[in-house]
This record gives structure tokens, C-alpha cells and sequence, in this order.
């Protein structure tokens, strides 16, 4: 008999392409963008404090986290 499991092929990372994963990003970051509006100035107005991360630097980090979700799939 042959052994089959000595003969294992290594799998190499699939990356998407760069394209389609920055038109993704842009417009997963664009609808993001109102909501980390909304979410920003809440928090702003409930703790008073401009020390909390930006509405850019929320819809970018939502976006970091949702686009390769996508791909990933």
C-alpha cells in the first residue's frame, strides 16, 4: 500500500486582488462613514471628551475588519 498523507501539497495563501479588494474597502469605508459620524458626536456629547477616536479613524478601522471578512468567505 501507499502512504497518501506523506505526500502533502502546501497550500499557498490566495490573495485577492488589489484592486477589487481597495474598491471594496472604499466603499465599505464610505457607508461607514456616516455611522461613525453619528457614533462619534454621541460620544462626544455623553463623555465630553475629544480624546475618543475620530470618525475617519472609526470608519477605517470598520472597514479594515469588514473588508477581508468578505474575501475571506
Amino acid at each position: 500500500m501507499t502512504d497518501q498523507t506523506s505526500d502533502v501539497h502546501v497550500a499557498r495563501a490566495h490573495r485577492p486582488p488589489k484592486a477589487e479588494f481597495t474598491v471594496y474597502f472604499a466603499i465599505i469605508f464610505l457607508a461607514a462613514l456616516p455611522l461613525a459620524v453619528i457614533a462619534w458626536v454621541l460620544t462626544l456629547v455623553r463623555q465630553g471628551d475629544m480624546n475618543t477616536k475620530g470618525p475617519i479613524a472609526r470608519a477605517w478601522s470598520q472597514a479594515r475588519i469588514i473588508t477581508p471578512m468578505i474575501f475571506s468567505a
